[in-house]
């Protein structure tokens, strides 16, 4: 899709994509700096409510997946369910196409996952821990491994690009077939499919770090029964 609009600035031409993006960080960085700002320990208004009920949320999601502390996964996935799902909201705005319509902003938040997965497993396995998984079950599996690296993170990018791309043009193909009263329900349809899709990208991001940190315990052999 060509940029609704775009800027020149020093010979740069600069789309939307990246304003909205820009912007959106800011708006996002600020009521996350007022907010922390805000809680009171024992004054618990409506903001700090929903605020606690996310993170609480996110830290049950990502444990889950992960199984053991979430607290060092919960800040990346959360905020990415959170960014993505903002980014998807803005299609309620007619004069603003969401960034996730564009490749580039889904394949930027896939290399963030891209290089997550294996800061995560260095740390959390050690170096030689996390690369020995490229190794397994056999040596000849390491370029097999190394292409799936790739392939699921070009999977991440295309499906959240080309989810939010084809809702956005049934969504204007049908307001110029059925008129104004149509997009009604498709806008409600857009809010719950925009939801969606950043819960699946975080949940595939959660997977991907858990299968990167997870430690193999060693089973002690079974003691033999006495003759």
């Amino acid at each position: 899709m060509s940029p609704l609009f775009s800027l020149e600035l020093l010979g740069l031409t600069i789309t939307d994509t990246v304003i909205v993006s820009v912007a959106l960080t800011l708006v996002l960085s600020l009521v996350a700096l007022a907010s922390s700002r805000a809680f009171h320990p024992t004054r618990f208004g409506f903001w700090q409510i929903t605020v606690e009920a996310y993170v609480g949320w996110i830290r049950r999601l990502v444990g889950e997946i992960v199984e053991e502390d979430p607290d060092p996964y919960t800040p990346l996935i959360g905020t990415l369910i959170l960014f993505i799902g903002a980014c998807n909201m803005l299609s309620l705005i007619p004069v603003v196409r969401p960034p996730t319509a564009d490749l580039s902003t889904t394949v930027a938040l896939s290399l963030v996952v891209f290089l997550a997965v294996p800061g995560y497993g260095i740390w959390r396995r050690g170096l030689w821990g996390y690369l020995s998984n490229y190794v397994r079950p056999h040596p000849l599996m390491l370029p097999f491994n190394l292409i799936s690296e790739l392939t699921r993170t070009l999977a991440l990018a295309v499906r959240l690009f080309g989810n939010v791309m084809s809702a956005q043009m049934v969504g204007a193909v049908m307001l110029v077939v059925a008129g104004v009263l149509v997009p009604i329900p498709l806008l409600l349809l857009g809010i719950i499919t925009g939801l969606i899709q950043a819960y699946i990208f975080g949940v595939l991001a959660a997977v991907f770090i858990a299968a990167a940190v997870q430690i193999e315990e060693t089973k002690s052999p079974p003691a033999q029964a006495a003759s």
